[in-house]
């Protein structure tokens, strides 16, 4: 089982704190951070934000959120083995090509320790403001998995697509491995679609107001209808009865979540808060050192 900590650059938005965040997550054994992403934070939206019972975004529009990859950009800068994973960026709202090249370079730069978390958004008062048709932003964000995939993988690449196309043209540096492994987020039936037809991973988030464990097995059909092998796609889930103060035994939470296919768990950062340092050693002795 591997460990991931979420909400990384809207907890810990300042280099001070991002940097000692995440030194003490690296040794404590954590797998991965995760940076969430918005780009512009709209004051009168009607849409319901799914991930918190009152259907609004934490915070206000005064609070701070570092765009997810230059944060993750100083802080593999400050680490060695830890990985960072977008969760998730707004697909359909970022070009193509840009976040391909922006994504590479990370990856290069890091050795590899990159993953992107894509989702197609909610918020269609932010597709508003930037101008991006909300309408077909599953389809886009299709095209866009495939486009990266292309410019990532080869040289004079072209393709022809509904919202992009484009003949021999190359984007260099490329991944380490000529990919980088991309994480569908959504709690959502497509979105567990998408996942076993695209995905190297699948990311239902973590506050969904909805029981995401049957979303699975959507997943899974999905993959095989495809010709994958669901086993070789993530699955990532929360774990409450893991968290500092939970009170429980965390084994039994843990077994579960095996059982069930689970490959990462994701925790909140804010839950390890204030005593941040001496919560995640110990969360690395009691239980990162014990299910390796």
């Amino acid at each position: 089982m591997k460990f991931t900590l979420h909400f990384g650059n809207n907890t810990f938005p300042d280099l001070p704190s991002a940097i000692r965040m995440v030194k003490a997550a690296e040794a404590a054994g954590f797998d991965s951070v995760v940076a969430v992403d918005h780009v512009v934070f709209p004051h009168r939206y009607t849409s319901v934000y799914p991930y918190a019972p009152g259907g609004r975004l934490p915070g206000g529009p005064g609070s701070p959120l570092p765009d997810p990859l230059i944060w993750m950009a100083a802080m593999a800068a400050v680490t060695t083995r830890l990985r960072f994973m977008t969760g998730v960026i707004i697909l359909p709202l970022r070009d193509p090509f840009v976040l391909a090249k922006q994504v590479a370079t990370l990856d290069s730069m890091s050795s590899g320790r990159v993953e992107l978390g894509i989702g197609v958004g909610w918020l269609e008062e932010e597709f508003e403001a930037l101008g991006v048709p909300f309408e077909k932003r599953g389809k886009r964000s299709d095209e866009y998995i495939a486009v990266m995939r292309k410019l990532w993988a080869e040289d004079g690449a072209s393709f022809k697509g509904e919202f992009v196309s484009f003949d021999e043209v190359s984007s260099n540096p490329k991944p380490v491995n000529r990919a980088v492994p991309i994480v569908i987020g959504g709690h959502s039936a497509a979105a567990a679609k998408r996942a076993g037809r695209l995905g190297d991973g699948f990311f239902p988030s973590i506050g969904a107001q909805v029981d995401t464990v049957p979303l699975f097995d959507v997943m899974r059909r999905s993959a095989e209808a495809a010709g994958r092998d669901p086993k070789a796609i993530e699955i990532m889930a929360g774990c409450p009865d893991l968290l500092p103060g939970s009170g429980k035994d965390p084994r039994p939470a843990i077994e579960e979540r095996v059982r069930q296919g689970v490959g990462r768990i994701v925790l909140p950062l804010p839950r390890f808060q204030p005593d941040l340092e001496d919560n995640l050693a110990r969360f690395g002795e009691t239980i990162i050192k014990q299910h390796r």
